[in-house]
């Protein structure tokens, strides 16, 4: 090997500093090592936290649960990542005390060197030089390299591995670093792409509409708990804005110049909403091509508003549970544990305590979503802001189709008062944008074709909510001919998609007789 190594070595390194793929330059140390210059075999790990403490190896001789040495590269005999050695407690084994130490370690003599243990694997595989060298980039511990050779190191291959060792700290460096800016490059696309889809969709009201009493009490509490960052669940029926008050509180908040990201857990499939709330790794699952970002992460130091939380599964109901506890979770596919500052706001039309009661829903996560209720009033008890509302709506649904509505009709707007609005404010913007459409004059007029008398009392045997629901869907499906899909299908006039409105009819039990 006289005057090869240098060559070699200078071939490595040049191959290791020509990439900022973390992977392939831990690879090309590794492997350059065992091929270039007779490692038996060679291995790296990196400084991350405790993330495997209850089925590590070593976790007897761990003394801190924080942070460990993880194997990320390994060549030559033994190529597995994760056997016995995959993490090393830091100040334990030589691995460990060679990391805390800052010292390297060479050695042609395992055999006689009482701090290279394991004589009886040394003499099976014919080892007689060992040499373990700190990744150090500053004052700042990447992890450790070693390596096992069956023949000794020459005083000149020691010098130039200690330097290499060195190079090799700073291509490491460099490949986080990089790593780092494409991962926030990657975030900061995935938030742009999520804020242009909030932009494009737009959002229900601009502001808050009322003065009644019921709503002020309401935005009294929205103004207590907004600065906090306790945790809000929104109660109310189907279309009262639970989004909307979401909003407000996020941006009453001291996370307000942060995004609020929401996730509507009714709207996605089992199989998608985990990846939607915690994000993929490549090849995760089919179709799972790059590895993506969940909510989770977009919402980092900003809030997340969950709706329907009602209809999240229970396996996906104890990962939440953890979040929340320990504030970290994983992608799907993917080991690396991910921090998260969140701000979570839940909203439901569905009674949490009774799916508790029933088993469909998780007390622990029950109690910990409802630290701070917040109820908001049904349309029928605050019928005094109706007036306020339908102008509103008259004026935000006339400029868009082109249309100047003056006033509302006298007998329109006893039409409007004297409905129960079991679909409550959605179901009286829809009634409201139907009405200016058909409008022939500067008045607002709204007939039996548009809002049915016949519609305007609630049953008294039942005024549960689900109750009130089904009556509300089964009317919507009758004025749509039972028509789902399609711009005068029933998922439309309710504002939601099609596979969430079948979901809705069935848990609801609602058919066509």
């Amino acid at each position: 090997m006289a005057g090869e190594p240098a060559s070699s070595i200078e071939r490595i390194a040049l191959e290791m500093a020509s990439s900022l793929k973390l992977p392939h330059v831990l690879s090309t140390v590794t492997q350059g090592l065992v091929d270039d210059l007779g490692a038996a075999f060679a291995r790296i790990w990196l400084l991350g936290p405790g993330d495997l403490c209850q089925v590590c190896h070593k976790a007897s001789v761990c003394k801190s649960r924080e942070r460990c040495l993880h194997l990320q590269a390994s060549a030559g005999i033994y190529t597995n990542l994760d056997g016995e050695y995959r993490r090393v407690p830091l100040g334990a084994l030589k691995i460990g005390l060679i990391a805390t130490d800052g010292k390297p370690v060479v050695t042609n003599n395992v055999l006689g060197d009482d701090r290279i243990p394991n004589k009886t694997w040394l003499r099976e595989n014919g080892f007689v030089a060992f040499a373990g060298y700190p990744l150090r980039y500053g004052d700042e511990l990447l992890g450790v390299l070693a390596i096992f050779r069956r023949r000794p190191f020459e005083a000149p291959e020691m010098d130039r591995l200690a330097l290499f060792a060195n190079q090799a700290s700073v291509a490491i460096q460099n490949a986080k670093l990089f790593e780092e800016v494409e991962s926030l490059k990657d975030r900061l696309q995935e938030e742009n792409l999520y804020l242009r889809q909030e932009i494009q969709s737009g959002h229900d009201f601009e502001e808050i509409v009322g003065e009644s009493g019921p709503l002020t009490s309401v935005l009294d509490e929205v103004r207590q708990v907004a600065p906090t960052d306790a945790t809000v669940l929104v109660l109310g029926e189907t279309g009262t804005g639970k989004e909307l008050f979401a909003r407000a509180i996020h941006d009453r908040s001291k996370r307000r110049d942060r995004p609020l990201i929401k996730v509507n857990c009714a709207a996605l499939p089992g199989g998608l909403i985990e990846s939607e709330l915690f994000g993929h790794e490549k090849g995760a699952f089919t179709g799972a091509l790059q590895r993506r970002a969940g909510r989770f992460e977009l919402a980092h130091r900003g809030t997340l508003f969950l709706d329907e939380i009602g209809d999240l599964a229970l396996e996906l109901q104890a990962k939440l549970l953890r979040v929340l506890q320990e504030g970290e979770f994983e992608r799907v596919g993917g080991t690396e544990s991910i921090k998260a500052d969140v701000r979570l706001i839940a909203a439901t039309h569905q009674p949490l305590a009774r799916l508790v009661e029933d088993g469909r829903f998780r007390a622990d996560l029950f109690y910990r979503l409802n630290v701070f209720p917040l109820r908001l009033p049904p349309l029928r008890e605050r019928s005094e802001d109706i007036p306020l509302l339908a102008g509103y709506f008259v004026e935000k649904h006339g400029s868009r189709v082109g249309k100047k509505l003056r006033t509302i009709g006298k007998e329109t707007l006893g039409r409007l008062a004297a409905y129960a609005w079991p679909g409550n404010i959605r179901e009286l913007e829809n009634v409201i944008e139907r009405a200016v459409i058909l409008a022939r004059d500067e008045t607002l007029r709204i007939d039996d074709e548009l809002l049915p008398a016949t519609r305007t009392k609630v049953p008294s045997e039942d005024l549960s909510l689900e109750a009130m629901e089904r009556r509300h869907v089964t009317a919507v499906l009758d004025s749509a001919d039972w028509k789902i899909e399609g711009p005068d299908g029933a998922a439309t006039k309710l504002d939601m998609r099609p596979s969430t409105l079948r979901s809705l009819m069935k848990r609801l039990g609602v058919e066509r007789t």
